[in-house]
């Protein structure tokens, strides 16, 4: 099945901002969009102009830059927050509302009727005023399924170029996903967004789904920033969709690992070692199976090749190595030994890596060297 083109729209300066505890300063924004635009991600969400003059300030400011990517500000779906977006310079103005009875009822003390009507009143003053309109559905995953067709049909109706689809408390799993995009899809030829939280661990799996169901656009954040768990990770977003569904986002991969460590610092969020894509140690190999495999052939045990993400793999002497990844790690300090000795070598080497919980350095492997030499000496 090919999979149609698909446009990113990275939310990290807006959702991913809203990851407890974070705040970006202006230039830290700046310099995150000018990285994200040069990678080639298309879309920037920028932020939520209703915030008060200086976020609207620091959206200008991106504004400003010129950048190749087209930029939207979010906004809830009112009057007031219209009209404060329109003079932030953003290509797009995203306008979202509850559609869950649990938040229309219980968040907004309203009904179905009422979203309906305010859908269609202030997505059609968005269109008088001249601003290019997307229509939120936050709570989606948990709305009625009839009820989000006429959501979508009211904002298509209304002039709405978009319908973004947010599992806000990310409840779906990648088949609840599948359905729910083909339902929309079947009824309207409106692009549709999916906006994917991890609350599940599923971001990135039900980003895909929504993609094979006739998904246009797809929300990411850098290193999966975001509310609670955050959203679906742009990095692995671009590369699943790289090497499952064969589909060119159009973002530069070897980009990516510079853009997670600008984030991870300017965020105060490290990234973990086993973070797919970006993580320090997802090229690192030890297990001495693993090592004797990638020694013969990377494609062994590597679906990536590290070189897309302008990496290299790492092979680590430890408490699972094998005596191949024992003669490598010697041949890389230009100590060339057999078997037998890397044999001997094996019992000392698993027993520091597993006193001093990490591999040994160069020093040691020379000392470790030398005491088996003498070792072998002795009677």
């Amino acid at each position: 099945m090919d999979t149609p083109p698909v446009c990113i729209n990275d939310t990290t300066l807006r959702d991913g901002e809203q990851t407890a505890g974070v705040a970006f300063t202006p230039e830290e924004r700046l310099t995150i969009a000018r990285a994200l635009a040069q990678a080639g991600v298309p879309e920037l969400e920028v932020g939520i102009p209703a915030m008060g003059e200086r976020e609207r300030e620091n959206i200008r400011a991106i504004a400003a830059l010129g950048l190749p990517a087209r930029l939207m500000v979010w906004c809830r779906l009112n009057e007031a927050d219209l009209r404060g977006a329109l003079g932030c310079g953003a290509d797009i103005i995203h306008l979202a509302t509850p559609v869950s009875d649990q938040q229309i009822a219980h968040k907004l003390g309203k009904d179905r009727a009422w979203v309906l009507a305010e859908v269609r009143r202030v997505v059609r003053l968005g269109r008088e005023w001249g601003a290019t309109v997307s229509v939120g559905g936050e709570d989606a995953s948990r709305a009625d399924p009839d009820f989000l067709c006429a959501v979508l049909e009211t904002a298509q109706a209304a002039g709405a170029v978009r319908f973004r689809y947010a599992d806000t408390l990310g409840v779906l799993d990648p088949f609840a996903t599948d359905a729910a995009i083909r339902r929309l899809r079947a009824v309207s030829d409106l692009d549709l967004e999916m906006h994917a939280h991890d609350d599940l661990g599923l971001a990135t799996a039900n980003t895909l789904a929504a993609v094979r169901a006739g998904a246009t656009h797809i929300s990411t954040t850098v290193n999966g920033l975001g509310e609670r768990a955050g959203n679906a990770p742009l990095e692995e977003a671009v590369m699943a969709l790289r090497h499952l569904h064969v589909c060119d986002t159009g973002v530069d991969p070897r980009a990516l690992p510079r853009i997670s460590a600008l984030v991870a610092a300017a965020s105060g969020r490290p990234v973990a070692a086993n973070k797919p894509i970006v993580g320090g140690g997802v090229f690192t190999h030890e297990a001495g199976i693993h090592v004797d495999g990638l020694l013969k052939n990377p494609r062994n045990y590597q679906s990536i090749d590290p070189a897309e993400l302008g990496r290299s793999h790492t092979l680590v002497l430890g408490k699972h190595s094998g005596t191949g990844g024992v003669i490598n790690a010697y041949r890389a300090l230009g100590e060339e030994i057999d078997e037998v000795r890397a044999r001997r070598l094996l019992p000392a080497i698993r027993d520091y890596a597993t006193r001093h919980k990490s591999p040994p350095g160069p020093s040691t492997l020379q000392r470790l060297l030398r005491g088996s030499a003498v070792d072998a000496c002795q009677p």
